[in-house]
């Protein structure tokens, strides 16, 4: 887990900090902080914040041994990842069937723990104009903004691939202000993809995004915010 955070200038954006996360209470509390000065914020989240639609009626009528009739990527997979796919050929992590759906489930948990903290109230975002003094949460994933961006996006998880997250910050200095300590996300690959969903969060901002086209699907599954390539 990683926490980074930016702002606009005169239409660009800043990168003020990047870092990977300490203990979840020290996360909390750091995220809260970052919303009482009482700016417009936009918390973009590299988790899924919704689950398909079709997965749950289906699981509520199953029962052992029976077979279930839906295919396993109307199941398990959201119109959002499905359009990813087609968009980028980059397939995210289905979220009905994975060890992701437990990262989602801590993601919407942290939120409502740092709504609470901060006594900001955390909609989701569904337009780039947010009303001042508002707040507003995005779904992001740093693999589809930086294939997006025709940046590497692939290779430099590792601890020791720190050539690789050189090369990708020197891509990110390309659309990013940078800070003047990047050694955090030199050594931490979650420290630079935080960093990459503060770029997601500027497309967003920019108008730049595909969005859905069933607005109230995506309203109950969740929508991945990645900018049209090119």
């Amino acid at each position: 887990m990683g926490f980074a955070r930016g702002h606009l200038v005169g239409g660009n954006c800043q990168l003020e900090t990047a870092a990977p996360g300490t203990n979840h209470a020290a996360n909390v509390r750091l995220v809260a902080q970052w919303l009482e000065d009482g700016i417009p914020s936009l918390i973009c989240v590299d988790a899924p914040l919704g689950w398909p639609v079709p997965l749950g009626p289906n699981l509520a009528a199953h029962t052992a041994g029976a077979p279930v009739p839906t295919v396993p990527n109307q199941l398990f997979r959201r119109e959002t990842d499905r359009e990813v796919k087609r968009r980028l050929n980059k397939q995210s992590l289905d979220v009905g069937a994975d060890r992701i759906a437990r990262t989602a489930h801590a993601a919407l948990g942290f939120l409502d723990q740092v709504q609470t903290a901060s006594g900001v109230k955390l909609p989701m975002a569904w337009s780039p104009a947010l009303p001042l003094a508002a707040a507003g949460v995005i779904e992001v994933y740093p693999a589809a903004t930086l294939i997006a961006h025709c940046f590497t996006a692939s290779g430099y998880k590792k601890r020791e691939q720190v050539a690789e997250r050189q090369g990708i910050l020197g891509q990110l200095a390309t659309v990013l202000g940078m800070p003047e300590d990047v050694a955090p996300m030199l050594a931490s690959a979650d420290a630079l993809d935080a960093a990459v969903c503060v770029l997601a969060g500027f497309d967003f901002m920019a108008g730049a995004c595909q969005s859905p086209v069933d607005t109230e699907l995506a309203r109950k599954e969740g929508w991945i915010w990645v900018r049209t390539p090119g």
